[in-house]
């Protein structure tokens, strides 16, 4: 199997996203030690936000396109085989102001370009958006200064940012998708601890999930 690993805080030690997802991987790579892992920190250095030149290079046709639009795609390309290759996603996300921040925004609109990864055919009056990203399964981990921004939690109406991801990936194709919330980071003390615990919990059910999926003989954790 194939495993993209994103992180997308900008903070190093104290981020609770990247500590998690690293536990994850790394106990990934000791039981499927010759699975390919590649690592994508869009937090430390995000791609560059979309601009005038990049729309028009994006949506010129492939036949037209100049050796300069070509060049302006080419981080695009780059991200779009990356995530296309992978089989598992695993994704470190902190929530800022009820959404993602503006590194994975950008990773986003990279990522999201007609004729490769959805397509549009006007002629479908019915369905002309046709997601082409199948076969992935994605983990996203989302840490919080407060808790309850899960479904049915006191602040799950200020919650854009699971919304947000489940629609915009499964535009492209990818509807398999877990949540995994850590809370309480303003709080700290016995409150963040129970939440990372918790956390630790879920991320240790869908490991067990996703290894026996990949190896059906596999009895882990």
């Amino acid at each position: 199997m194939r495993l993209l690993h994103i992180d997308a805080s900008p903070r190093d030690a104290r981020s609770h996203t990247r500590r998690l997802t690293h536990e994850l991987v790394n106990t990934w790579q000791r039981e499927r030690p010759d699975d390919r892992v590649e690592h994508l920190d869009v937090g430390r250095t995000p791609p560059p936000h979309v601009d005038e030149p990049w729309i028009a290079a994006a949506f010129a046709t492939p036949s037209t396109r100049t050796e300069a639009m070509r060049e302006t795609l080419r981080i695009s390309d780059a991200l779009i085989a990356q995530l296309i290759d992978a089989d598992l996603i695993v994704l470190g996300i902190p929530m800022y102001n009820f959404s993602v921040p503006s590194g994975f925004k950008a990773y986003i609109d990279q990522i999201a370009r007609i004729g490769v990864t959805f397509a549009f055919e006007p002629e479908d009056e019915d369905q002309p958006y046709k997601p082409l990203v199948h076969g992935k399964r994605m983990l996203v981990i989302v840490a919080t200064g407060d808790s309850g921004y899960e479904a049915g939690g006191r602040y799950q109406r200020l919650n854009h940012l699971d919304p947000y991801l489940r629609t915009v990936f499964g535009f492209l194709g990818i509807t398999d998708i877990t949540f995994v919330h850590a809370g309480n980071d303003e709080f700290g003390g016995e409150r963040l601890a129970r939440s990372l615990t918790s956390a630790h919990s879920r991320i240790e059910e869908f490991m067990r999930d996703a290894l026996a999926a990949a190896r059906p003989d596999l009895c882990l954790l």
